[in-house]
């Protein structure tokens, strides 16, 4: 469940980037007429896949941050326990010593050595020794969870660190993606009105012929079979739906997201992350590939999508861009392949 204000932050940098005519018709018309459209559509293009990319970094940081607090909140409950068991044995060993003070110097043992009855002499020294014997482990249990709990204070502090880092890191890495789009909309704040309105009408002519050539691959066989063609299918219902940063459906999609959602349906689990999603299935060589297989590209990894076949893919490509089928290969803009899983 994306919460209120994250699910505000993610609309703001899909509207933001998502749409190039809404960006176009808002920014001050500041005229540079040295560099074509394409060229300004180009740059745009650029920084928006680097935008994706960080924040796709970002989406693993998220992954590692929640699995960090976790295991935080679990070792909080046992520090807890823990803390609860060493202080019932305080209380134990000091009722203890609050008895033998009681009992006096000789202390009971003593005692029973000059009772004037050998029967009760006997019965009384047996119980001693039980007594003794249990406080002897009541003691030894004392120190153990001491120990324990001094181990598990300082595992808490590492992961208290851990979890403030991986906050930090999550953080600035939202920001940096921020960062790329700001980029491209002042490169966009430097055409004329007339620039902008011919930009706007190019990425809309672009975004047709995608979705186009996206739903006519659609309406062939799919050559896979199982969870892989359960995923595929849920795939291309998406397409033409909108990249957001960290979107997850119904509407709006990042790569890991789109791929996440995907194999759910097939009843298979991954976390919204590509880099993380590359330690499930069975890792498959590029030459073996086939369609539903989840491919990856980037080092570190910064994007994922869903072989299609006939050396196409569907993903959710990057902002500014929707969810299509396009050309796979070795590399996938500057990024190169890195790996394929199967599940």
């Amino acid at each position: 469940m994306i919460s209120r204000g994250r699910r505000q932050r993610y609309i703001a940098w899909a509207l933001t980037a998502s749409s190039l005519s809404a960006i176009l018709v808002a920014t001050a018309p500041l005229s540079n007429a040295a560099q074509s459209i394409a060229a300004v559509q180009a740059q745009v293009t650029s920084l928006q896949i680097q935008a994706s990319a960080i924040a796709e970094a970002a989406q693993a940081s998220q992954v590692n941050l929640i699995a960090l607090t976790r295991s935080l909140n679990s070792i909080q409950a046992q520090d807890g326990v823990q803390t609860s068991i060493l202080t019932a044995l305080k209380k134990s060993i000091g009722a203890l010593a609050a008895e033998q003070y009681k009992n006096g110097a000789l202390g009971q043992g003593m005692t029973l050595m000059f009772s004037s009855n050998p029967t009760e002499y006997l019965n009384s020294a047996q119980s001693l020794s039980v007594v003794e014997t249990q406080n002897a482990i009541r003691m030894r249990k004392f120190a153990a969870a001491d120990i324990a709990l001094k181990s598990t204070a300082l595992t808490l502090n590492q992961k208290v660190a851990l979890v403030a880092a991986a906050k930090a890191k999550y953080q600035a890495q939202a920001v940096a993606a921020q960062a790329k789009l700001a980029q491209a909309q002042k490169l966009l704040a430097g055409l004329t009105k007339a620039e902008r309105a011919r930009l706007a009408a190019l990425q809309a002519s672009q975004d047709s012929a995608y979705q186009k050539k996206s739903l006519l691959l659609a309406k062939g066989k799919i050559a896979a079979t199982g969870a892989e063609a359960i995923a595929l299918k849920y795939a291309l219902k998406q397409l033409g739906s909108r990249y957001m940063f960290g979107g997850a459906g119904l509407i709006f999609w990042d790569c890991s997201g789109l791929t996440m959602r995907a194999l759910q349906q097939a009843g298979i689990s991954l976390p919204h992350s590509a880099s993380a999603q590359t330690a499930y299935g069975k890792r498959i060589p590029l030459n073996q590939i086939r369609p539903g297989d989840l491919v990856f590209f980037g080092q570190p990894i910064s994007h994922v999508g869903i072989y299609f076949g006939g050396g196409q893919m569907v993903d959710a490509p990057h902002s500014g861009a929707r969810v299509r089928i396009e050309s796979f290969g070795a590399w996938f803009g500057g990024e190169k392949f890195v790996a394929a899983r199967r599940f």
